[in-house]
């Protein structure tokens, strides 16, 4: 666990910016009770009346806050009162000196810095639980955090603009979420944020700017060897580096996971609408297939977009003109490249008229939706997918009515969080995306069962561990050589003759999956499963898993005994 340095640093800006003003109070107060003590007061019963330190120190005490409670113990002499009337007045311009020297000392930004760093230290330390290190708070990480939240993991955000930050304090978050405003690539702040907490499960690389991301990700592997790393990375020269930091790393490219998409669509038009329902897309259903024709399409903006969905629809047989400001090298996948600007004369010589389908993938919200408006206006029958760069468009976006909208901050968001909290579920995509006969048909029966058990209620990702912490009643059973199916821990304990709303996708067996399993698959010890169902079916699965008697009633259709005189008498007379 690392102790953040920054609360000596805290001391000291103190003791630096205040030495001063404590030095004057001290030698000011010291005087006047000094004076106060050493002056003669009146003359009682013929001996004169002086003060004692501690009187002194609570005259000067009451009248510096104005409480003003007298003359007291005794009445003053007027060689104390003269005394008393000098000591207020200097002491009240050193309580002003004083005061001024405190409210400079919050206004220090090197020492709200520190404060900020050493809360958020503390805060980190605190965590009781496995959490994730967020480096960026943009789009990409707003939703990445809400989703990581729902899901009830912890996360830690690092991020260099003050208004992000303050914006993460508002939000209305279940879990506290410690935010720090600094440079995520500084080693000390990654410290900070628990990198090297046995806790730390992976730092998340989410900035704007490759080149902090992949020092993010370089710094994070050196303070830590077995930490994960998940970065997001459109640049092909760094994924080859980053792919050489060695331990877990995870390189997320969203131009890359999108063209997965548009392949699947195009090959198996069912799989979309599935992806699309999974990760929570706004409005998505498992009715709303989307199937890219195939025929002529038209790329304007040969980026990095650009060149992987030509390249996807290159493979899927499908011929394209590419209309780009600039001379690119990968033109020999191109059958028509047009350099310049997209205006109604290079659509047209692009063949607009006898175009399925248009592809904007420029980096500018405005040049797209320019060129989807123009190109609409030229053959309203196309095919339409336009990117979106920034969140703050959407409203545009929506009313632009494309069929499918690409933004490359939420689809890595959804690429990370799916990495995080359901790791297997890309050996479940795999497997659907594989061009085998009837895997459009297994999608369509996949989708038929989600339907019936989900329906219109809000999908839930889950991985269940089965390991002696995390399902005690499954583990028990084994060890006393029962076997436990799938089937028993899938139903309802409410009604035994149902299930729970919940369809299975993979289990991960000592490194092997087993996609869409079977009731009848025996769960070992340390296995791995994932499913998708709702909330209320996730809480009834972990009391099963976790109830001795849940779990003998559900596999055995028998009450097991709770008291000690029915064991007894179950033992006694054979009737477990």
């Amino acid at each position: 666990m690392y102790t953040s340095n920054e609360l000596s640093r805290v001391s000291f800006i103190v003791m630096r910016e205040m030495r001063v003003p404590l030095i004057a109070l001290l030698t000011v107060y010291s005087i006047a009770i000094w004076g106060m003590v050493h002056i003669p007061g009146p003359e009682v019963d013929g001996q004169i009346e002086y003060l004692s330190i501690f009187h002194a120190f609570y005259f000067m005490t009451y009248t510096a806050t104005t409480t003003g409670f007298g003359e007291i113990p005794f009445a003053f002499s007027d060689a104390q009162r003269l005394w008393a009337i000098g000591c207020l007045y200097v002491s009240v311009v050193t309580w002003f000196y004083a005061l001024g020297s405190i409210i400079r000392l919050f206004q220090n930004v090197f020492f709200i810095r520190a404060v900020d760093e050493w809360r958020f230290a503390h805060r980190v330390n605190r965590i009781t639980g496995p959490f994730y290190i967020i480096c960026g708070f943009g789009d990409t990480g707003s939703v990445l955090v809400r989703g990581l939240n729902d899901a009830g993991m912890n996360a830690v955000v690092i991020d260099n603009s003050v208004e992000r930050i303050q914006a993460l304090k508002l939000r209305n978050y279940k879990t506290m979420v410690p935010g720090l405003c600094a440079d995520a690539s500084v080693p000390k702040h990654l410290l900070e944020a628990g990198v090297t907490n046995s806790y730390c499960k992976a730092v998340v690389a989410i900035t704007s700017n490759e080149d902090v991301n992949l020092k993010i990700s370089a710094v994070a592997r050196l303070l830590s060897a077995d930490v994960g790393i998940l970065t997001m990375s459109k640049i092909e020269v760094f994924e080859e580096t980053l792919a050489t930091l060695g331990g877990e790393v995870h390189i997320v490219d969203p131009f890359k996971t999108f063209a997965k998409v548009l392949s699947g669509s195009i090959n198996n038009p069912a799989f979309y609408a599935l992806n699309n329902w999974l990760v929570g897309d706004k409005g998505a259903t498992l009715d709303s297939f989307i199937h890219p024709p195939v025929g002529r399409w038209i790329i304007c903006g040969y980026g990095r977009m650009g060149m992987e969905a030509n390249h996807v629809l290159t493979m899927n047989g499908v011929k394209t003109a590419v209309i780009d400001p600039h001379a690119r090298k990968k033109e020999e996948e191109v059958e028509t490249y047009i350099v310049g600007g997209v205006n109604a004369k290079t659509l047209k010589e692009a063949g607009i008229d006898r175009a399925v389908g248009l592809l904007a993938a420029a980096n500018d919200d405005g040049h797209n939706l320019s060129v989807l408006l123009n190109a609409r206006s030229l053959n309203p029958n196309l095919f339409t997918i336009v990117r979106q760069n920034s969140h703050q468009n959407e409203l545009a976006f929506a009313k632009a009515d494309a069929d499918m909208i690409m933004q490359p901050t939420l689809v890595t968001a959804r690429k990370i969080l799916l990495l995080l909290i359901a790791p297997l579920l890309k050996h479940f995509f795999r497997y659907l995306l594989a061009k085998e006969a009837g895997r459009d048909e297994v999608i369509r029966r996949v989708i038929k069962t989600l339907r019936d058990k989900i329906g219109h209620k809000k999908p839930l990702l889950v991985t269940i561990d089965f390991t002696r912490d995390k399902s005690t009643a499954v583990i028990q059973c084994l060890d006393q050589g029962y076997d436990v199916l799938l089937g028993d821990i899938i139903t309802d304990p409410r009604n035994r003759e149902q299930e729970l709303d919940l369809v299975p996708f993979v289990i991960q067996s000592e490194g092997q999956q087993t996609i869409l399993p079977t009731h009848d698959y025996k769960i070992k010890e340390g296995d791995q499963l994932l499913f998708c169902g709702t909330v209320y079916a996730k809480q009834l699965l972990k009391a099963t898993i976790n109830n001795d008697y849940t779990l003998h009633y559900l596999r055995t259709g028998r009450f097991k005994p709770a008291s000690l005189f029915a064991q007894w008498y179950a033992r006694r007379f054979n009737k477990a």
